[in-house]
C-alpha cells in the first residue's frame, strides 16, 4: 500500500467514525457511486477481474443502504426503497455477467437521484433530535 492509498483509508475511516446517521448514508451512496465508476473504466479496459470485483462491492454497499431502511418509520417509502435497491443489485448482476456499460449507469443515475434527496434532507436532520434519523 502506498502512502496516498494508507491516507485515504485513515481519512475514510476517520469520517465512518465521526459520521452520525445520516452523513454514514451519504458516505454509502458515494462508495456505491464511485465504485460503480471505476467497474465501468475497468469494463471499458477490458480488465474483467477488475470489473467484478467492484461490481460485487457495489452490490454490497446497496445491501448495507437495504439495512439501515426503517420500515416503521419509513414506511411505504422505505418499501419503494427495497425494491429499487433490489432492482439496483440485479441490474449490476446482469450489467457484470453481459458486460453492459449501459446498465452500470442506469444504476448510477438512480443511485444519484437518491442521493440527491437524501443530501436534500441533511439540514433538516442534523437540526433534529438525534433520534428521529
Amino acid at each position: 500500500m502506498n502512502g496516498l492509498q494508507a491516507y485515504q483509508r485513515v481519512n475514510t475511516q476517520t469520517s465512518i467514525t465521526d459520521a452520525d446517521p445520516h452523513k454514514l448514508i451519504q458516505l454509502l451512496y458515494n462508495g456505491a457511486l464511485e465504485r460503480i465508476n471505476m467497474a465501468k473504466a475497468r469494463m471499458l479496459a477490458r480488465d474483467f477481474e477488475g470489473k467484478g470485483r467492484l461490481i460485487s462491492k457495489a452490490i454490497e454497499i446497496i445491501g448495507g443502504l437495504r439495512g439501515f431502511l426503517d420500515f416503521d418509520k419509513g414506511g411505504d417509502l422505505a418499501v419503494r426503497l427495497e425494491g429499487l435497491y433490489d432492482y439496483m443489485e440485479r441490474t449490476l448482476f446482469e450489467a457484470n455477467a453481459k458486460n453492459d456499460p449501459a446498465k452500470l449507469d442506469e444504476v448510477a443515475e438512480l443511485l444519484r437521484v437518491i442521493k440527491e434527496g437524501w443530501d436534500g434532507i441533511r439540514e433538516e436532520v442534523v437540526t433534529q433530535p438525534s433520534e428521529a434519523v
